[in-house]
């Protein structure tokens, strides 16, 4: 069993457990309540660098990262520095997130906000919608075709954006298949964990033209920032390095800032 697959057998159990306290019927009733999505994408095209910045406890690969006792805080110390959305881990047992902390910071800031998790059923899309995310995050490589378009289809439904996840050219091309419009390459293989830096800049050029696309996993400061974005990249998503930063307000506008000459530049 890969990691990946590990990951996702404890989602299910937990997934179940929650559905047993909160049917599909009761998500409904909290979506028609909470305020429309935000949409992320006017600002994911813009000529600067846009940065979704990470509130993350822990990783498999890593362990314990950084405490977090105010997510809020922390999101809104990212808003400060620019951020164009905040990511919310909310898988618990090898991200130490959750839904609460999904909860604080939607109420807290005025950007987009992603639902960062394993998503496998419909049931977590209204879920996520529920506690006010406008994106969620579909990663291919867990996820058949028939699951990815009806993930994708039930989120456009409820306005929500997806930000589509991808490691390979051969899941490039699924999730073209399945519409995307915002496209994650991850330097992260999640059946192995191991990281290749250079794995965003190995498949920009499998992906088509006017799908955004994001960098994820390994930038660890302003330069990697800046070469992600020289590379093809309009939006990085940063976690470990924005956790474990003393001054993540400055983190941010540094990496938006470094990110945007070098567009300009390439």
């Amino acid at each position: 069993m890969s990691v990946l697959d590990d990951i996702i057998a404890g989602v299910r159990i937990d997934l179940d457990a929650r559905r047993e306290t909160v049917g599909l019927a009761d998500l409904e009733r909290l979506v028609a309540a909470v305020a429309d999505p935000l949409d992320p994408m006017p600002a994911f095209r813009s000529a600067e660098l846009s940065v979704i910045a990470e509130v993350k406890r822990s990783s498999p690969s890593k362990g314990h990262l950084a405490e977090i006792p105010e997510p809020a805080a922390l999101a809104a110390e990212y808003e400060a520095g620019g951020a164009s959305a905040i990511s919310v881990l909310t898988e618990q047992r090898r991200f130490s997130g959750s839904l609460a902390d999904l909860d604080a910071v939607r109420e807290r800031v005025a950007i987009p906000v992603l639902r960062k998790d394993f998503m496998v059923e419909p049931y977590q899309v209204w879920e996520a919608r529920a506690h006010g995310a406008d994106l969620v995050l579909l990663i291919v490589a867990a996820l058949t075709d028939r699951q990815l378009t009806t993930l994708a289809r039930v989120a456009t439904s409820l306005g929500m954006t997806c930000l589509v996840e991808v490691h390979t050219a051969e899941e490039i091309a699924r999730a073209v298949d399945a519409g995307v419009v915002l496209l994650g390459v991850n330097n992260r293989d999640l059946t192995t964990l191991e990281v290749d830096p250079g794995t965003f800049a190995r498949l920009v050029e499998y992906v088509p033209t006017g799908i955004v696309k994001v960098a994820e996993s390994g930038l660890t400061d302003a330069t990697d920032a800046a070469n992600a974005a020289a590379a093809g990249a309009d939006v990085v998503l940063v976690g470990e390095a924005l956790v474990r930063d003393s001054a993540p307000r400055r983190a941010v506008a540094d990496m938006i800032e470094a990110g945007t000459l070098a567009r300009k530049r390439s």
